[in-house]
């Protein structure tokens, strides 16, 4: 999928690649340094291009997983992730989440990406998508409100931020309700 945003910049939506995974593997640091609103701090959890290039196997292996990524002249700056589980209970639904560089934010990248996630999700008859996002983050759960997210649950002080603070993460869930039995 193709974007332009205001700047006329042109982005590209597509699937991660084995080859994506040393910009990955660059970018995924900088993106949690960026803002609070990631799990991670920069430094944390580091993936490795080795890592990276496992993960995307995985993904293009499981046919309850997506891997997206959203590139602007040729440099991949974002990308976003649909992990299904592989318990037969479980696996009607995935877990979505996203990361995007800071100089790309209002660009309508995250939009396409999710919303090429939840057109994967539909057509791949994936009854339920959930995603964790910090309470603080309003921008981002009226993004997900607009397609369908209700907030399912709230965990009180569940991330404490860089300041010492604590903050709560909403639980947010889509169910794909045409797939609902009747009665």
């Amino acid at each position: 999928m193709d974007v332009t945003d205001s700047m006329t910049r042109h982005y590209t939506i597509r699937q991660a690649k084995p080859y994506d995974a040393p910009r990955l593997s660059t970018i995924r640091p900088i993106i949690d340094g960026e803002t609070e609103f990631m799990d991670r701090e920069e430094g944390e959890a580091i993936i490795t291009p080795e890592g990276f290039r496992t993960i995307i196997q995985t993904d293009e292996e499981t046919p309850n997983h997506l891997f997206l990524v959203a590139e602007t002249d040729g440099e991949i700056v974002g990308f976003s992730r649909c992990e299904g589980s592989p318990l037969k209970r479980s696996a009607h639904r995935v877990e979505f989440g996203v990361c995007l560089l800071k100089d790309h934010w209002g660009n309508g990248i995250g939009r396409k990406l999710l919303e090429q996630s939840l057109q994967w999700a539909d057509a791949q008859q994936i009854r339920k998508v959930t995603l964790s996002v910090l309470a603080d983050n309003h921008k981002a759960i009226k993004l997900y409100e607009q397609y369908g997210f209700i907030t399912e649950g709230i965990l009180v002080d569940y991330k404490r931020l860089s300041d010492g603070t604590y903050h709560d993460t909403l639980i947010m869930g889509r169910v794909q309700t045409s797939r609902l039995p009747p009665g």
